[in-house]
């Protein structure tokens, strides 16, 4: 189980002036990162897209597209120096809770089949796999699988 970080997160509704810091960390966690102009995009069709900061600095983000009843999670990352601290588990409960808010009944999500820490995370939040969508990332050598999952808020 992760540690408890000492100090408490804030989350708070992403802005355009964050896209520098979230894209400061994007590349450092990714090895085909998300541009700035994809997270603009995202905020210029009005994702749910909301930062989590400590101390004054954003450590984390995570952005959610909304069709009907369904919440598909789109991002969702946290800096390198804070993780393994129970953060990730954190801002997905939280993005999870504002997806109920807004009457989702169920959270779909798609994650690298080489990511096994996210699907761990994922499952222990009640996430199940529901599929694989055959050469969805790309890699440096080619492509890699998507795991499909999906949990009923």
């Amino acid at each position: 189980m992760s540690a408890l970080p000492k100090y408490q997160p804030q989350f708070r509704v992403m802005s355009y002036e964050d896209l520098i810091a979230v894209c400061r960390i994007e590349p450092t966690i990714y090895s085909h990162p998300w541009t700035y102009g994809n997270f603009k995009d995202s905020l210029d069709s009005g994702y749910c897209a909301w930062v989590m900061e400590m101390s004054g600095e954003i450590i984390g983000y995570a952005l959610v597209m909304m069709v009907l009843d369904e919440a598909h999670l789109l991002n969702i990352s946290v800096a390198q120096a804070h993780q393994g601290q129970g953060l990730g588990r954190a801002l997905l409960g939280h993005m999870i809770e504002i997806s109920r808010h807004r009457l989702a009944a169920n959270m779909f999500l798609e994650v690298r089949e080489s990511n096994t820490k996210a699907i761990a995370l994922y499952e222990t939040m009640g996430f199940c796999e529901m599929g694989i969508r055959r050469h969805y990332y790309p890699t440096k050598s080619g492509r890699e699988d998507a795991v499909l999952m999906g949990v009923a808020l």
